[in-house]
This record gives structure tokens, C-alpha cells and sequence, in this order.
């Protein structure tokens, strides 16, 4: 440890699982909570996601609750392992990263003696012999012992390799240094133990011919000879036969002097003879020439081979994932005829077919004896068994450079057997799933495909089709292309190979024929099934159980650009923690993309395949069911939304709720505001998507439940879109009251634009089927704002009157709500009329009411105006603290809107009087808000700001100071 170094925890892996502090250790809790600390050490310093963490404790079957749990493992190990303030364990995006200094594991202690004792093998070997005895000494028994899962019992099998390796090296030193007396018995012992490792059996005939034991050396091989026929069916490897042939002739080259300088050739350091004589595979397909994209992948790829040649002991694993189509097999193999040049003994490639209309998927032992093969084993030196067949395989690799590539894996147990476990070698997997089993245990280093991005489209039919044919097309017909193939590399494929067949199809008339049926994947079907998209679609389709595929269909069926789980659980029927683990299986086969923690998104292609064709969809009752579940969802969900965003305002009649859909509930404004800005764009579409599908009520409700949303963050071309939609609808279904509650939407969204005729014809038309209705509360509403529109307009006589009738009305039906606003709107009818005692008068009545009913919303509204009326009256310091009231009043409930007025019109004080600078700054912050609400009173401070040569780009973060 260096001087500098803050004292840390010390942790061993190399026998069971434990910590210390100083000289006392810790309590690490549970044999699964180790596991959560052994899978953070193994991968110090780099991030663990919580996907991996599952598989490393529990594996393929996790529990339901295991998130939750693992979230507890974590937050028990940061208080065992906190110390003076310090905290090892840090969150990262969808996981943990454990940070350690160096030398404070086991491991790591072990793997640098190993490094340094080889780096002086040839020439300092007592010094090499005495680092190995060090680091083997750090060995407590078996790694990570007792812990269950399977990491720790792959992390075992290294972990021991690792050790034996070292043994073997450590017993060659020793024998190098004239130690051979002192060997045989542990010799005889690891013999015993590991009777198929031949280097054993050498080193023990070696020592006893040095101890001039020649008769037992000789007994020796015939031992081994016994084993390897017994257990693997095979003969002794020509290194063991060559140990024996030279103890028969007595060669003298056996005998080596301690003093020799170079290291002893009598025991060879590589494998088994078999590797002298491997064939050298050249497997690789055939590159594309047209190939693109991928910039990310491969450059994230080139960081790890250079990070990976600075360093040894673990050979280099690449698992690239995504969903069926998007190009893993085609990075692969241009990634490996890349890195070919890394590996002269030779590029084995395989399709296991894990996901593949042309055959079955290839089990591992098939795949070992195939590799087998390619490497030049001959039959009758194969051995019988899987496991003695990976064995020799594995042995073969050893301290040679060969590239694996291993694609379209089914699983991880599939890939296990068939990776190097040696450094020099690499491997390539790819897969439809994700496969975390190799990142947790093997190292691996993980890839996630995404589509194509829209110039890389671009570039991808330029390519294919040529410069010429592509600037000769109308941009839009190349757009059209890209849009409707959705980036997915195997459609742009096929459309380009359309095309290239057809070359007096014009580009224009292909991308017509998509945009016609762009319901269907029919225009990228292909006789070759293993281009077919639909073909290759269904094949991942067809790997999912029966509730994550009725998920996926039903996936399909929601119109919105994205689902979170609780909507997909309302969309199924099911509890959101089943519904978890189903979209956790989609998200493995990459049917489906989890593009930010709980939010999902389908592929367009994906959608097409999810509902198209009768035999995958739903009966039309099941699908509209599903439908009214997730559209009633999201009603009753803004619904439980709305008294945070506009407290005391009148709810929405809701329909009932169906059965098995249970809609979210909120505990603070915030929480209400974050649900709804997310959802904002499904909300859009699932308004549409009730009219379409006749479900008029959930039509007009839907937007109803958002007034206060799109009221406060100024949301008006949604608010317009959704409520005429609305409005349609409850006309569609003759629903006076939908009638009614959808007119006042559509005049208040009209009123944001300042399209004030058509919001108070709106109005007038509310108002006279809420008398109607015999709706009192209604009706009110509708006069009163029918007021607030008149003031809008200037038509201050009509505004008076109106507001008057509204007020007289609240106030009989004892709502303090309405009264507060009315009270608001007629003060300022009063001041624009320079009544200013009468509005003065109303504003502190009003304000009084307001702060009754904690409408904090309107209270804001009603401090600017009395700003304003302030302002007027010459009041200049008593109106800019009123201005300073609304604004902070409008910040605290995130009216951006009225802050924005509000600073627009704190300028003009400041400017008033003087204070140039305070103006300044006010009306940047003003025009930064409009900016970003795109509010059309943007236009006017920008005119203002530009007027006075003081635009800037950057608006200040507070306020001038008072």
C-alpha cells in the first residue's frame, strides 16, 4: 500500500468471501448477499447492472421480488463496508460500481505475482519461484467457497484453473532450481487430485528421474497411460510420450544444472502435443463490401482490444445483442476480418443457430466436435465424453492466438463450453438475447445493437444502389425508404436489393408501394427464409412462453411511441410485478427496447409483426378489452393526477374503472407533473386512439383529466389536438354532457392562442348545454370564463357583466374556487377601466379567498395583477414586491407561463425607474421561458431585447436583487 493511500477495506475471494477493517472483520451477511460482493469485486472499478447481479445470484429463475431484494443486499453491504464516512459501493445508471485501490483484494495481489514471477522466469527464476510461492499462499481453500449461484461456481472454475496453472509453473521453477527431491510428494498428491492435467505427469516423471528414480518414472507414465484410456478413451499427448521415450534412452539433457540460465526444455510449457499439429482454420464469411454504421460498436470494441493488450491472464469476449435483423452477425464477421491479422494460428467460426428457420440449434457437444474437427483432431484421438471433449478443446486453444466467432447463440450455456479460457484467443458471440450469464461470469464485454440512425440508412442504400441512382431519386422517395425500413439493416437489405433487380423501378414508385402497406411486412417477405423478415421475427417469437408472447401482441395494440410497466400491466390484466419479468423476457430476445429504466419501446417493424396475421392476434373481445383497460388506465391515472396540478377544481365524472387495472396514485405535486410530462405524448395518441376505436367517453374524459397539465406547462397544440378530438367524439356518441365538459376544453386551449372569437363561441355554446344538463357548477364555469375571454378581447363592459352573473352564481353555489377567480377577473376588468380602488378592492378580496382554499395557482395571478394595478398608480416599489410575489408563487406551483408574463412585466418597472440592468436580465428570463414554451409573446420581448442591442443567448438563473 502506498503512503498516500487512505486505509481500506482488504477483501478475499481466494476461499470464502470475506472483508476486514484493520484487524477486525466485518460481517458480510448472507451467502447471497456475498454473491452480490463477490460479482462488485470481481469487476472493480466497472459497472454491474442489476440484470447481471440476478443471473450471478439466482441465475435463469429469479425470484419475482428480485430487484427488490438485490437492492437490499446492496444497501446492507454499503453500511458494513462504510467507514469514516467512505462508501466502496457507488449507484450507477441500472446498477453498482465497487471502487477499490489496488491491493487490497486477494486476487489482484495474486494476479500481479503471477505476472511479475513470468516476467522473470528466464531470468531470475529464485526470485520468480518465491513470487509464485507468495501468491499461492493467498489461497485459503476453494474460491469464493459456499457461495451458491452461478457465478460463483463458473468464478470456481477459473478461479482453480487459474491456481493450477500457477501450481504447474511454480513446480517447473522448483525443479529448474534443483529442487526435485522436494516436489514428488505434492507431485504425487496433484496427480491424485487432477489426474488428467498430462503436464502433472510429466513434472512428476521428471523429478523422480532426477532423483534417480528412473524405474518409478517409467511406472508413472503407465499410470497415466491407465487414466487418460480409462477416463477419456484417448492416448497419452506426445509432450508425455516424448517425456517417456527420453527417460528410456537416458538422455542427459534431462539432467539440468540449478546454475543454467535459461529455462529447461525438458518439460514443455505448452499443451499437449495435439497443439503442434493444429490445422489453422480460416473460417471467417466473407466480409460485406457494404458495410455501415456501427461506428459506436466498433470503436467501443477497438478501446477494449487496445485496453486488453496491455494486460494478460484473460482472453477477450465480445457478446453483442439485439433484435432479429439489425446487423449483429454482419458486425461480427467485419469486426473479426478486422482483428484477423491479431490471431495467425487461425479464425473458427460457427452458426449455432439459436434463432434460425433453417435447422435446429446446434448443441454445444456438436458445436466442441465440430471445432474439433477444424482444428485437424483426428476421430480416433476424439474423446468420448462432452466433458473430456471441451477438455481437449480448451487445450488445444491454449498458448495459441485463435478467434472464435460464435453466432446467433440460443443462450449461455449454449456459448460456455465453447470460449477460450486462455489469454491470446478471443470470441465473438452474438445473440437475439441479451446474455448476462457471460458478462458476470466470463468476463464478457457487452454490446447492444440499436437500428440504424437516419444518415447511416442513407449511407446504406448509397452503398448498395450507388451515388448515381440515389441523387437522381427525389429526396423524398430516399427518406420514405429509410422511414418505412425503420433503420433496420435486413429491410434496407431488401429494399435495396429490390431495387437493384429492378433498375427501372423508379425509387419514388418502390417508396409509394411501402407507404400503401405500411400495415404489412409483406414487402419484405423473400423465398430465402433466412432473410425473410417476418420468417426471422417469428423465430424469436416463437423462443417466448405464452404470457410474454400475449404481452407482445397486445404490445402492438397501444398506439402511444413508448409504454411504462404499470401501463403494460393495465394493457395485460396483469400485477406490475409479473408483468416485470414478461418485459423482462421481451427485452432479453430484443423484441422490445427498455431505452430508459420502466420505459419500453417496439421497433415499427416489430409493431407490424405484433398484429399482424390471424394467428398471432387476439380475438377482437380480448383486444378490446385490452384497449379500454390501458386507455381507462390512463384516464383514471391523470384523473388521480389532477387535484395535485389544480387543487379544489372540479374533477371529471369518471366511467368505472375495469376489472384487473389499478391506476397509479401520487403523493406530491411533483410526482404528478413528472408522470404526466413523461406520458404527454402516449396521452396524445391514446385520446385519438379511444375515438378511433369508438370508446367516445375515455375520448372526451381523457383530455378533461389534462386541463391543468396542459394549462401549466402551456402545452397547446396537444391541448388543441386532444380536446377537438374529444369533442368529436362525444359528438359522434350525441353525449351532451362530453358535449359540454369537451366545448370548454377546446374554448380554453383556443384562449392559450389567442384565437379569442372561436373560444368564446366555444363558450357560449358550453354554456347552453350545462343549463341544459341543469349543471349549475357548469354554467358558472362557462360565464365566468366567459368573462375572463370579453377582458381578453377588451370588450371590458361585456367582460364586467359576465363576470358578475359568475360571481353571482359561485357564490350561491359556495364555490370559493370560482369566487376567488371571478373576483380576480373583475379587478382586473376595473383597472384596465382605471377604477383602481374598485380593483385594488377586488384583488385583496380575492386574495383572501385564495388563500382559503390554498389556490396558490391563481394567487399568483392575482399578485402580478396588483403589480400591475401598483404600477399604474406610479406605486413603483410596491409593485415590483408584488411582481417578486408572483413570481415566486408561480415557480412554486410551475406555472412557467405566468412567470413569464410576470417577469416581461418586472422589466418594464425596473426600466420605469431607472434600473436598466434589472430590466435586462428580467426580460431575458422572460424570453427564455417563452422560448421554450414556443409562447407567440416570445416575438415581443425578442423585438424589445433586439431594439436595445441586448439579446442574449444565455438567460440569467435569478432573479435581479432586491
Amino acid at each position: 500500500m502506498k503512503a498516500t493511500e487512505t486505509p481500506c477495506v482488504r477483501f478475499s475471494l481466494l476461499g470464502p468471501v470475506r472483508a476486514w477493517w484493520g484487524d477486525e472483520e466485518l460481517d458480510l451477511g448472507s451467502p447471497q448477499q456475498r454473491v452480490v460482493l463477490a460479482a462488485l469485486l470481481l469487476r472493480r472499478g466497472r459497472l454491474v447492472t442489476l440484470s447481471e447481479m440476478i443471473d450471478a445470484v439466482w441465475g435463469e429463475h429469479p425470484p419475482s421480488a428480485a430487484v427488490s431484494v438485490l437492492r437490499t443486499y446492496v444497501s446492507r453491504l454499503r453500511k458494513a463496508l462504510a467507514q469514516e464516512g467512505t462508501s466502496l459501493i457507488t449507484s450507477a445508471t441500472d446498477g453498482y460500481v465497487l471502487d477499490l485501490p489496488e491491493g487490497y483484494l486477494d486476487l489482484d495481489v495474486f494476479e500481479q505475482r503471477v505476472t511479475e514471477a513470468k516476467s522473470q522466469a528466464n531470468s531470475h527464476r529464485s526470485a520468480a519461484a518465491a513470487l509464485l510461492h507468495e501468491a499461492l499462499h493467498l489461497f485459503e481453500g476453494t474460491p469464493l467457497a459456499g457461495l451458491p449461484g452461478p457465478m460463483a461456481e463458473a468464478e470456481r472454475s477459473r478461479l482453480t484453473e487459474k491456481r493450477l496453472n500457477a501450481v504447474e509453473d511454480r513446480l517447473l521453477l522448483d525443479l529448474q532450481l534443483g529442487r526435485h527431491h522436494d516436489v514428488i510428494a505434492e507431485l504425487v498428491v496433484l496427480t491424485g487430485s487432477h489426474p488428467l492435467r498430462e503436464r502433472l505427469w510429466q513434472l512428476l516423471m521428471l523429478s523422480l528421474y532426477r532423483s534417480e528414480r528412473p524405474a518409478e518414472a517409467l511406472a508413472t507414465y503407465r499410470r497415466a497411460r491407465g487414466v487418460l484410456a480409462t477416463e477419456l478413451g484417448v492416448d497419452p499427448g506426445a509432450a508425455l510420450r516424448e517425456m517417456h521415450d527420453r527417460i528410456l534412452s537416458a538422455d542427459p539433457s534431462l539432467i539440468e544444472s540449478p546454475a543454467a540460465g535459461e529455462a529447461s526444455n525438458a518439460v514443455e510449457q505448452e499443451p499437449p502435443a495435439a497443439v503442434h499439429h493444429l490445422a489453422r482454420p480460416a473460417q471467417l464469411p466473407a466480409d460485406s463490401a457494404a458495410f455501415v454504421g456501427c461506428t459506436a460498436e466498433l470503436n467501443q470494441m477497438r478501446a477494449v482490444l487496445r485496453a486488453q493488450s496491455e494486460q494478460s491472464g484473460t482472453p477477450m469476449i465480445y457478446a453483442m445483442a439485439g433484435m432479429a435483423g439489425v446487423g449483429k452477425s454482419t458486425l461480427a464477421v467485419h469486426w473479426a476480418h478486422e482483428i484477423a491479422h491479431r490471431f495467425p494460428d487461425g479464425q473458427l467460426y460457427l452458426n449455432l443457430r439459436g434463432f434460425d428457420p433453417t435447422g435446429p440449434i446446434m448443441p454445444s457437444e456438436e458445436a466442441v466436435r465440430t471445432f474439433l474437427d477444424a482444428l485437424g483432431v483426428p476421430a480416433q484421438r476424439t474423446p468420448v465424453g462432452h466433458d473430456a471433449q471441451v477438455g481437449m478443446y480448451r487445450s488445444l486453444l491454449a498458448s495459441k492466438k485463435i478467434l472464435i466467432v460464435l453466432d446467433n447463440a440460443h443462450d449461455s450455456a449454449q456459448v460456455r463450453p465453447l470460449l477460450p479460457v486462455t489469454f491470446g484467443c478471443a470470441a465473438i458471440v452474438t445473440s437475439r438475447k441479451r446474455l448476462p450469464g457471460l458478462v458476470v461470469n466470463e468476463g464478457a464485454h457487452a454490446l447492444s445493437l440499436s437500428p440504424l440512425e437516419k444518415t447511416e440508412a442513407h449511407d446504406f442504400l448509397v452503398r448498395r444502389l450507388g451515388e448515381t441512382r440515389i441523387s437522381a431519386a427525389e429526396p423524398e422517395a430516399t427518406n420514405e425508404l429509410v422511414e418505412r425500413c425503420a433503420g433496420l439493416p435486413l429491410a434496407l437489405a431488401i429494399v435495396a436489393a429490390r431495387a437493384a433487380a429492378h433498375p427501372h423501378f423508379s425509387l419514388s414508385s418502390i417508396a409509394e408501394d411501402l407507404k400503401v402497406r405500411h400495415d404489412s411486412l409483406d414487402p419484405f417477405a423473400c423465398d430465402d427464409l433466412s432473410i425473410d423478415v417476418r420468417t426471422i421475427f417469428s423465430w424469436s417469437y416463437d423462443s417466448l412462453t405464452e404470457p410474454a408472447s400475449r404481452l407482445f401482441r397486445l404490445l402492438g395494440l397501444a398506439s402511444g411511441p413508448d409504454i411504462s410497466v404499470p401501463a403494460a400491466a393495465a394493457l395485460t390484466g396483469l400485477p406490475v410485478r409479473e408483468t416485470l419479468g414478461l418485459l423482462a423476457e421481451l427485452t432479453n430476445t430484443h423484441l422490445l427496447v427498455e431505452y430508459v429504466p420502466g420505459r419500453y419501446k417496439l421497433h415499427d417493424l416489430l409493431r407490424i409483426f405484433a398484429t399482424e396475421g390471424e394467428g398471432r392476434n387476439e380475438n377482437e373481445e380480448e383486444r378490446e378489452r385490452a384497449i379500454t383497460r390501458l386507455l381507462s388506465w390512463y384516464v383514471h391515472t391523470a384523473d388521480a393526477a389532477y387535484p395535485l396540478l389544480m387543487p379544489i377544481r372540479r374533477r371529471v365524472p369518471l366511467q368505472p374503472l375495469p376489472a384487473a387495472c389499478q391506476p397509479l396514485e401520487f403523493a406530491s405535486y411533483d410526482d404528478a407533473m413528472k408522470w404526466c410530462d413523461a406520458e404527454r405524448p402516449n396521452l396524445v395518441a391514446a385520446t385519438h386512439q379511444a375515438a378511433a376505436s369508438g370508446l367516445h367517453g375515455l375520448a372526451w374524459r381523457l383530455p378533461a383529466t389534462l386541463w391543468g397539465f396542459f394549462y401549466l406547462r402551456s402545452h397547446t397544440r396537444d391541448w388543441l389536438d386532444t380536446a377537438r378530438a374529444g369533442l368529436e367524439a362525444a359528438r359522434a356518441s350525441q353525449d351532451v354532457q362530453g358535449q359540454a365538459w369537451a366545448l370548454g376544453d377546446v374554448a380554453a386551449s383556443l384562449a392559450m392562442v389567442h384565437r379569442y372569437d372561436e373560444a368564446i363561441d366555444c363558450r357560449m355554446q358550453s354554456m347552453v348545454l350545462f343549463r341544459k344538463l341543469g349543471d349549475g357548477i357548469g354554467r358558472a364555469h362557462a360565464l365566468g370564463n366567459l368573462g375572463h375571454l370579453y377582458l381578453e378581447t377588451n370588450h371590458l363592459s361585456k367582460a364586467i357583466e359576465y363576470t358578475r352573473r359568475g360571481l353571482a352564481l359561485d357564490r350561491c353555489l359556495g364555490s370559493l374556487w370560482a369566487e376567488g377567480i371571478s373576483l380576480l377577473n373583475l379587478a382586473e376588468a376595473y383597472q384596465r377601466l382605471e377604477r383602481f380602488e374598485e380593483a385594488i378592492k377586488h384583488l385583496e378580496e380575492a386574495m383572501t379567498v385564495l388563500r382559503k382554499t390554498g389556490n396558490r395557482w391563481v394567487e399568483g395571478i392575482t399578485l402580478d395583477t396588483l403589480g400591475t394595478v401598483h404600477q399604474r398608480l406610479s406605486h413603483h416599489d410596491d409593485s415590483i414586491t408584488y411582481y417578486y410575489q408572483a413570481i415566486e408563487a408561480h415557480r412554486e406551483v410551475s406555472n412557467r407561463s405566468g412567470e413569464g408574463a410576470t417577469l416581461s412585466r418586472l422589466g418594464d418597472a425596473y426600466q420605469t425607474v431607472g434600473e436598466s440592468e434589472a430590466a435586462l436580465s428580467s426580460w431575458r428570463q422572460a424570453l427564455a421561458i417563452y422560448e421554450d414554451l414556443a409562447h407567440p409573446d416570445a416575438v415581443t420581448i425578442m423585438d424589445r431585447l433586439r431594439r436595445l442591442g441586448e439579446v442574449s443567448p444565455k438567460a440569467p438563473n435569478s432573479l435581479p436583487e432586491r
